[in-house]
């Protein structure tokens, strides 16, 4: 029992010492990282294109992929207290804005943007046309969603397990489902 706390400990000490490095090397290469927020082990395509605010709490093999050439950035902008689950994907070509004490469960995916459907080319040598994702203040996003290009998340809405959202939520408001639709909304 004894010899168990010590290697829980030492574990503990062990996370924060391999955050330290990993917000020095990724630091380096332009990624913002904020007070008190815990970096655990993800992928970053451009890292300058991610800025993450203060005290934000993230699970591993989160994937920040930027879609697109270098350009100036951030282009993902995390606000503060905000909690990140296991697997989630920033998948971003034009620009995402989480804002603060937002809670995005597991394998959520941000998609921000469609690959070209016209006739007579290859969709793979088509545009992508993009649109902003927001999510304002104090959202709450269920495991497994996903939320499409040009959705505006507004402050206290709640997203079901599993939806695909692909309209913008009013504040306070809970939706559910594919294609996401409100099913109730939050009581004082």
């Amino acid at each position: 029992m004894l010899f168990q706390k010590a290697f829980f400990r030492l574990r503990g000490y062990f996370s924060v010492a391999a955050s330290f490095l990993r917000k020095l090397w990724w630091s380096m290469q332009g990624l913002r990282v904020g007070k008190g927020t815990v970096l655990p082990s993800c992928n970053i395509t451009w890292p300058h294109q991610v800025s993450l605010g203060n005290d934000c709490r993230l699970e591993p093999n989160i994937f920040f992929k930027f879609d697109g050439p270098w350009k100036p950035g951030p282009s993902i902008v995390i606000g503060n207290d905000v909690f990140i689950g296991r697997g989630c994907e920033f998948n971003i070509r034009e620009n995402i804005h989480i804002g603060n004490n937002c809670l995005i469960s597991s394998e959520t995916k941000f998609i921000d943007h469609n690959h070209g459907t016209e006739i007579g080319k290859p969709m793979n040598r088509q545009a992508c046309p993009g649109t902003p994702i927001v999510l304002e203040e104090d959202v709450w996003i269920g495991v497994n969603t996903v939320i499409l290009k040009g959705v505006r998340i507004s402050k206290g809405a709640v997203v079901g397990a599993g939806a695909v959202v692909t309209s913008s939520i009013p504040s306070n408001e809970i939706w559910c489902g594919v294609p996401a639709k409100k099913i109730g909304a939050r009581k004082p």
